[in-house]
């Protein structure tokens, strides 16, 4: 088992970083060459940038049994498919029993947006501390569960 982190402006990223540590499980950083990272855990694999280039080498970087953490609910559904664990950076699980309603949600809001010719959407809202700690332990959780399996 690895962790894999899509790391393009992960917030999280120090948090795998320190729990897979405690773990002992080895943490995959993969970027673009517009992103800087450093570490003295992890491995870091920088990617040509290119639409969707992170992605595409983090499909075929997964593994069964693998974790990722990605934002993208599209490589969260490939990963499935793959036998990986996914999780999301609010802690959110990806599961076979969630992915399509997660397709289906994304898909009527970029459909909805389009129809409104707004392509201007609110971004998210600032990360707290409260979503650390939530993200931590999910995090914590799925690894647990992974390894019972």
């Amino acid at each position: 088992m690895r962790i894999l982190v899509d790391a393009d402006a992960c917030p999280v990223v120090r948090i795998v970083e320190r729990v897979a540590k405690e773990s002992e499980i080895p943490v995959v950083l993969l970027c673009d060459t517009n992103h800087v990272l450093q570490s003295e855990f992890s491995e870091i694999k920088v990617i040509g940038a290119g639409r969707d280039a992170v992605d595409f080498a983090l499909l075929g970087e997964c593994r069964t049994g693998d974790i990722v953490v990605t934002q993208d609910y599209g490589v969260a559904a490939m990963i499935l498919g793959k036998g990986a664990y996914g999780i999301h950076q609010s802690g959110r699980w990806y599961t076979n029993e969630n992915i399509d309603q997660l397709l289906m949600e994304r898909h009527m809001a970029g459909k909805a947006r389009r129809a409104k010719k707004k392509h201007h959407v609110k971004g998210q809202s600032k990360r707290t501390a409260e979503d650390d700690v939530r993200f931590e332990e999910s995090l914590r959780r799925l690894i647990r569960s992974a390894l019972l399996i």
